[in-house]
């Protein structure tokens, strides 16, 4: 028999805040469940705690923990979870520890992972549910797996679990079993796992294989991601298998009939054939004769006459066009095509057409520093190179005598089929009259003309002929000159004596001052005139000149 203190004891143990005691379901509200503990008062569980509070009946006995005896309405605050966790937190512990394999259900989503039940509320990682974490966890909630314990924390009473280390160990398995039995040829199963862009990896269902860009299509492919989307399955050939590396590497194209077997048969070198602009690059175009077949049009391949700077000049991406094979080279898979070859070359004929010494007509199409051009024909133009404009006349630029649109007159100087030019010259028309120079002037001479240029140095002068004669600086007067501009200006008639004719340099040496003077004072110049190297540039009498000029001074200073 117990005594009155005794049971008392026990009933307040029996009823202490912790404990677990069984309870029978007196009231079902819509948020809560009231149950009788046998205590003073009744207790009041949440209706969160049950997994359908519909299916709660009156009658109904429950294991409970009391959390608080009685709250401020006097109401004893019960929880049937964590009666549920007590009671099996020990019962976990024993059937399992970290490293053990336990069966659980997916219960909801929480920040960073899930909240799987295995009796009690464990933790599942977002990063260790799939060898992939997965975007969506939704389609997870509600479904049972096995997981691996990762760690326990008694202290704390919660589990952490792992279900990509149990997969991961799964596919390890099947990794060793997949490598005995591949052997190259086989066609395997796969999903696409990750795309880069030198290729792609597929999952074969315990190993990861490569499928590199150039073995996807036997055609141009410039990303992966054109033929390929993660999470697609695709039927793919083993091409080698490294066992100790654990490599695999695969192939799609090799499912179909590679298209460049035969291919001269298709394509024979000088066959007209049409395809698709592919592809545009500096140096040419890409062509698509058929799927998986692409042939080259080298710039240089695109017409006879023109100087096409970059193919994108002329052509269009996806234009259709016709085009002769030019080479194939079926090892390498590459195929030269052109474009100017569905046309004759005009410079084929060049020389019989424009021998040396044809006269010709044509427009001024260009101009540059060193010459003009001129069309001769459609696709042909010929060169006048600036020292083939005049005979006499020193031109810095073409422009000088020259303007674009102009119809001239020239002569077919020479014919470079090799490197495509044709050489013309305007001079040629007329005769070069230095060749009678000495029918036309004489050193002692009275000439007259305009001044057509000044320089530092001195003035030229036009004189007939269409020569021009040079007045340096130091010959147009008897007084010192100090700039040109100063004594003389531009279409001024002036009248000066022939002094010096160079046929080297095919210069005429002018002197205003010495336009008067006798035959003593011209002899006296021209000796020192004749002192001269040979060839030596006009522009350098000054220095002539004043040796005349102190020749003539000395008798004066004795």
């Amino acid at each position: 028999m117990l005594t009155m203190e005794e049971a008392m004891k026990q009933h307040a143990m029996r009823f202490a805040a912790g404990e677990i005691v069984k309870g029978t379901v007196i009231e079902v509200r819509p948020k809560e469940v009231l149950v009788d503990i046998g205590y003073k008062s009744e207790g009041v569980v949440n209706g969160n705690e049950f997994d359908d509070i519909k299916v709660v009946k009156v009658g109904d006995v429950v294991d409970v923990l009391i959390e608080k005896l009685e709250d401020k309405d006097g109401m004893v605050i019960l929880s049937k979870e964590k009666a549920e966790f007590k009671q099996n937190w020990d019962r976990i512990l024993s059937i399992c520890n970290e490293g053990g394999r336990i069966t659980g259900k997916v219960k909801s989503i929480v920040k960073g992972g899930l909240v799987v039940n295995i009796g009690v509320e464990a933790f599942l990682p977002a990063s260790q549910i799939d060898v992939i974490t997965p975007k969506n966890l939704a389609g997870f909630v509600g479904n049972s797996y096995e997981f691996k314990v990762v760690k326990i924390n008694q202290e704390r009473q919660n589990i952490v679990l792992s279900r990509r280390e149990l997969i991961e160990a799964e596919r390890n398995e099947k990794r060793s079993k997949l490598l005995s039995e591949m052997t190259p040829g086989d066609i395997r199963k796969g999903t696409v796992k990750n795309i880069t862009d030198f290729g792609a990896f597929i999952d074969l269902n315990g190993i990861d294989g490569l499928l590199h860009i150039t073995d996807m299509s036997w055609g141009r492919i410039g990303h992966p991601s054109e033929v390929l989307k993660v999470g697609q399955d695709i039927d793919v050939v083993v091409l080698d298998i490294n066992k100790e590396k654990e490599r695999v590497s695969l192939g799609l194209k090799q499912k179909m009939t590679n298209p460049w077997e035969g291919i001269e048969a298709k394509f024979p070198v000088g066959a007209k054939v049409k395809g698709k602009v592919v592809n545009l690059v500096p140096y040419g175009a890409f062509v698509e004769l058929e799927p998986g077949v692409e042939g080259l049009v080298h710039v240089t391949e695109l017409s006879w006459t023109k100087r096409i700077a970059k193919p994108s000049d002329v052509l269009k991406q996806d234009q259709e066009i016709e085009a002769v094979v030019l080479g194939i080279n079926r090892d390498e898979q590459k195929i030269s095509l052109g474009i100017r070859q569905l046309e004759s070359n005009p410079w084929d004929n060049a020389e019989q057409k424009y021998p040396a010494g044809t006269k010709v007509k044509g427009k001024i199409r260009n101009l540059t520093s060193y010459g003009a051009f001129i069309e001769l024909e459609e696709g042909l133009d010929g060169m006048i190179h600036v020292s083939d404009i005049s005979w006499t006349r020193k031109i810095n630029h073409p422009s000088e005598v020259l303007k674009k649109g102009d119809e001239v007159e020239a002569v077919v100087l020479e014919v470079d089929k090799a490197n495509q030019r044709i050489a013309v010259g305007v001079k040629q028309l007329g005769v070069d009259p230095w060749e009678k120079i000495d029918d036309l002037y004489k050193v002692g001479d009275l000439v007259s003309g305009k001044v057509t240029k000044l320089a530092s140095f001195g003035a030229f002068v036009g004189l007939q002929h269409e020569i021009d004669g040079l007045v340096h600086i130091s010959q147009i007067s008897e007084e010192r000159v100090e700039k040109i501009k100063n004594a003389l200006k531009p279409d001024q008639e002036v009248t000066a004596r022939v002094i010096k004719i160079d046929r080297a340099d095919r210069r005429i040496g002018l002197s205003i001052k010495a336009a008067n003077y006798s035959n003593e004072q011209l002899k006296a110049e021209q000796a020192v005139l004749d002192a001269l190297k040979p060839g030596e540039d006009l522009v350098a009498l000054q220095h002539a000149f004043d040796a005349a000029d102190e020749a003539k001074d000395e008798p004066k200073s004795e």
